[in-house]
């Protein structure tokens, strides 16, 4: 969830909670809540709402104050839900500053291009955010229907990788999986991928090195996000000599034809 909806989500809680908490204060009557201030408030729901806001806050002015034992209760119900939910709320702010997440892009397709005299299975990634990742590892997983005993099942299976660990990230990574005769992808094409309802299933894990915590990542690619005879346009800008290397992610998921 992204901050701005996390925040925003945090604000109904207590604006609905201080409405919810006025309209009961408001139902008891005008002698239920005194309001001692030069200038009392009028209207019975607007001074249940921010007697409810002082008492969930904490505030405590003095110039609004309960009359009675049925408001009283009211105040400790609301007072017991407060603690709760701000010590709720406050474990949910805490954890996310203090877990970090990792933020790698991914190309938006994957190709089966001509490797080594074979083929392989590609896509590559580049990290989005400045925080250097260490110990990068991938797992990619092959999901697909087969028949068993006349009916469908899944089946799962881990694919070997021409690299499944980096030490850094370099500026980007590009994870191959060599398409050799023992792979559950040999001889398969773009039809046989889409009968299986196949997907391609990528875990990166790392450590990030400002938290020294491991970190995760997931995406996957299904039949209709995997080019055959494609390959990756070079995503390293053209620099002079001795000038810093540097990469164009606009081309991350830019791809061309094979040459065979």
């Amino acid at each position: 969830m992204k901050w701005r909806t996390f925040l925003s989500l945090l604000l109904a809680i207590y604006f609905v909670s201080n409405v919810v908490f006025g309209l009961a204060y408001a139902a008891f009557g005008d002698t239920a809540l005194v309001d001692t201030s030069a200038d009392p408030t009028q209207s019975l729901f607007v001074r249940g709402f921010f007697f409810s806001v002082q008492t969930f806050a904490t505030i405590g002015y003095g110039t609004i104050h309960p009359v009675g034992i049925i408001p009283n209760l009211l105040v400790t119900v609301e007072s017991y839900y407060s603690l709760l939910v701000n010590a709720l709320i406050t474990g949910l702010v805490f954890a996310r500053f203090a877990r970090p997440t990792a933020r790698l892009i991914y190309s938006d397709v994957a190709v089966v291009a001509p490797y080594r005299g074979m083929t392989g299975l590609m896509f590559r990634l580049v990290n989005g955010r400045n925080n250097q990742l260490i110990e990068v590892t991938a797992q990619v997983m092959f999901s697909r229907l087969v028949a068993e005993n006349g009916r469908p099942v899944r089946r799962f299976d881990l694919l070997e990788l021409e690299r499944r660990k980096v030490s850094f990230f370099p500026l980007s990574w590009t994870v191959v999986h060599p398409i050799t005769p023992d792979s559950p992808l040999s001889g398969l094409t773009h039809e046989d991928l889409m009968r299986a309802d196949a997907e391609i299933l990528i875990l990166i894990s790392a450590i990030d090195e400002t938290f020294a915590q491991v970190v995760h990542t997931r995406t996957s690619y299904k039949p209709g996000q995997i080019r055959f005879g494609k390959k990756f346009v070079s995503i390293y800008r053209e620099v002079p000599e001795g000038a810093p290397i540097s990469i164009d992610i606009r081309r991350l998921s830019s791809i061309e034809p094979a040459e065979e």
